[in-house]
């Protein structure tokens, strides 16, 4: 296998710095193939997080720690990379109706505040704290995954298509 075709390991597995993938062909990123994995990456979050709160309140304290320090960072940089390559070719093919971006920045905003919250309570876990209310916890990290996952599939349907990526599944 050649580096080009490598399996690279999970970003969300990792614990170093986490950065958007470089996928290249020939020398060129292609924007889809990116997308195809930042997709990836946020849907493994998002099951580790059920995961997390299926188990509640008995979650698996070192798996609680691993979440939490991937979260903000996993999220910041493919939201930056969607807010600088992808966002501007969909405003392009659209002739500058900015609507949906402007939603979906919104939607960036609000996700990494409530990563933020979410990385506090899995690091108090994490440390050994009780987890005074797992309903309530668990209903906080469902609320957070399910969001991901709808903005996952709102790109899907309707930002990728329209810049010519179709084969993301």
């Amino acid at each position: 296998m050649n580096a080009n075709n490598e399996r690279k390991p999970s970003l969300f597995g990792s614990r170093r710095e986490i950065s958007m993938p470089d996928v290249r062909v020939g020398g060129e990123i292609l924007p889809g193939a990116v997308m195809k994995r930042a997709h990836g990456e946020k849907l493994r979050l998002c099951d580790a997080l059920e995961k997390i709160a299926d188990a509640l309140p008995a979650a698996d304290r070192l798996n609680c720690i691993g979440v939490a320090n991937t979260i903000v960072p996993l999220l910041r940089n493919i939201h930056e990379y969607e807010e600088t390559v992808i966002f501007p070719t969909y405003e392009a093919a659209l002739s500058g109706r900015e609507a949906s971006t402007r939603r979906l920045r919104a939607e960036h905003v609000e996700d990494e505040c409530f990563a933020g919250e979410v990385t506090e309570i899995l690091l108090a876990i994490g440390h050994g704290e009780t987890v005074e209310n797992a309903e309530a916890t668990g209903f906080m990290l469902r609320g957070f995954f399910e969001s991901l996952r709808r903005h996952i599939a709102f790109e899907r349907e309707h930002i990728l298509p329209v810049i010519g990526i179709v084969d993301i599944d």
